[in-house]
């Protein structure tokens, strides 16, 4: 199969498009035919292997562990001996590992059936974001009817879904985004937008009760400005330089300063859950949420969509179409879904 490879951290040079073999079907695994995955600042970080705190929680000290790509969505191929809750021939969407290629394994417990209604491009957006965005809304920020909340970096990934899940949870949000995102913002159901470039929301001229960064440009000072006096501040990122923690030293200062003021500061660390997913699942279904679609890549030109996502200006989600998923008869054959699905 093709698939991109890494075999030392650096730049987008040390990618590869290369032939290997599928990978093997553990007990509880799934093998997914890939039709696309998703590209995320996570996967930058893996592939240099900066900051250095990546390679000391488990990614490997002196090259990535496994091939590139997280996000997945795609048809089940094969499925290990004991699982259960799939067959081979189900569409489905998740987290696996080494998803930039046209077979991934995924474990049984972090995918589920993609809802009808909703292309492979846009399933295989939501995992990564979308558990992000979950969990600012509903755990950090714990996100209540008639609240006021900030997202900052409206316009992105896990920005946008944060617009969408603040909302569904009844709350009055204001996004923050660029002058070219502001109509898309809106569109996602903003019922404030302010364009960062002709005005400061973190000013203090209007507090709210949750303030969500997606972006990681301002400081904790900056932020707190926009918090009423009890509010609370989710840090789901930062941008911020530095070879040993990089944007995690924002996140470290947040909850060490959080005891000592009114404010709730918290960093989020984003938790792979089935449960989360599933709530995901029920949104898309429902149509409560929408994923952004960004620019779209062909699976050889994942160095370039990497490029394009670190350039920080990306609206949505940037896209790796894989190839189309095919479905399973019952005779055994298979076949390739019409373009309905894409």
């Amino acid at each position: 199969m093709k698939a991109i490879v890494q075999h030392k951290y650096g730049t987008t040079d040390s990618l590869e498009l290369a032939n290997i073999a599928k990978p093997e079907v553990g007990p509880t695994d799934v093998l997914i035919r890939v039709a696309a995955a998703s590209v995320h600042l996570g996967d930058w970080h893996i592939m240099t292997g900066k900051p250095y705190l990546i390679r000391l929680i488990g990614i490997g000290l002196r090259a990535p562990k496994v091939n590139p790509g997280m996000d997945v969505a795609g048809t089940v191929e094969a499925v290990g001996a004991a699982v259960t809750r799939f067959a081979p021939g189900d569409e489905v969407f998740g987290t696996g590992t080494g998803t930039f290629a046209e077979y991934a394994i995924a474990a049984e417990q972090k995918v589920v059936s993609k809802p009808a209604n909703v292309s492979f491009e846009q399933a295989a957006v939501v995992p990564t974001s979308g558990f992000a965005a979950l969990q600012a809304v509903h755990d950090s920020g714990a996100v209540q009817p008639g609240q006021r909340v900030l997202v900052i970096g409206a316009g992105g990934g896990v920005g946008s879904f944060a617009v969408q899940l603040a909302k569904s949870a009844g709350a009055a949000v204001t996004g923050v985004c660029s002058t070219e995102k502001l109509d898309l913002v809106r569109g996602l159901g903003a019922d404030h937008v302010i364009d960062y470039t002709v005005a400061d929301a973190t000013d203090g001229s209007i507090r709210y009760d949750v303030v969500i960064d997606t972006a990681g440009h301002r400081s904790l000072s900056q932020l707190r400005r926009a918090l009423t006096r009890k509010g609370t501040l989710v840090v789901v990122g930062s941008v911020r330089p530095g070879l040993l923690l990089g944007g995690f030293d924002r996140n470290i200062r947040a909850q060490l300063l959080s005891p000592f003021v009114s404010q709730n500061l918290r960093a989020l660390a984003t938790v792979e859950r089935l449960a989360d997913l599933e709530v995901l699942r029920g949104h898309l279904a429902a149509g409560s949420i929408t994923p952004v679609l960004g620019r779209i890549f062909p699976l050889q030109n994942v160095p370039e969509a990497m490029e394009y996502l670190a350039a920080g200006h990306a609206t949505g989600k940037v896209v790796v179409a894989v190839q189309p998923a095919r479905t399973v008869s019952s005779n055994g054959t298979t076949q390739v879904p019409r373009s309905r699905d894409h």
